[in-house]
């Protein structure tokens, strides 16, 4: 038999819960952020308003990651989008003692050392900024019109491998994307699986 004082417990900490974080919704605005960035400065989504951004989750160590940075692969990628005025955000939610994670100057030197070309690394590590957008590999890519809507989000490419050899003939669905907002048109592919190590948050959420 059940103790009504349990129940009546369970009902009252469940309804004081805090509510998971909504999932981001194509088409829609996409979640608004503030985080530092690793020069130490405040850097809020707002601050790109009227420009296309893309949103790059990162782990240094992780094999899928390594695909695309040891090859330039990610690099080239940065360096054409930003050199046509898009905003490139790299985003690092591995927490303290977790695979990945970077403090400001740890960051600024993984940046110098693979040659990355982000407009920022933004260092997330209490996942605040991943949780707000679902965030679940590395690399797990984002992309954000003009207008600030969420136009894009998934895996980068169509070769779930970490086999650098497997980007020969790959499909990159965040060229894909790029390519279709500059033109103005619809995304073709909106959204795809993401594939890549898991973003390494905190155990403890």
């Amino acid at each position: 038999m059940f103790d009504r004082r349990v129940v009546l417990t369970l009902t009252i900490a469940c309804a004081f819960a805090a509510p998971a974080a909504a999932a981001p919704v194509l088409g829609q605005p996409a979640p608004a952020f503030t985080a530092v960035g690793s020069n130490g400065k405040t850097r809020a989504l707002s601050d790109f308003a009227g420009r296309t951004v893309v949103l790059e989750w990162t782990n240094d160590g992780c094999p899928y990651v390594q695909k695309h940075y040891n090859s330039a692969h990610m690099q080239g990628l940065q360096k054409q989008a930003t050199a046509e005025g898009v905003v490139w955000l790299t985003v690092i939610s591995s927490a303290p003692g977790f695979q990945g994670h970077k403090t400001g100057p740890q960051a600024r030197q993984w940046k110098a050392r693979v040659g990355a070309a982000p407009t920022d690394v933004i260092l997330d590590p209490d996942g605040t900024v991943g949780r707000a957008y679902a965030a679940k590999t590395t690399p797990h890519m984002y992309v954000v019109d003009k207008a600030g809507k969420l136009v894009y989000m998934g895996g980068i490419d169509d070769r779930a491998s970490a086999d650098p050899a497997s980007l020969n003939g790959a499909k990159n669905y965040v060229v894909a994307a790029l390519a279709d907002v500059k033109a103005g048109r619809p995304v073709a592919q909106p959204a795809t699986r993401p594939y890549g190590c898991s973003v390494k948050y905190s155990s403890a959420d």
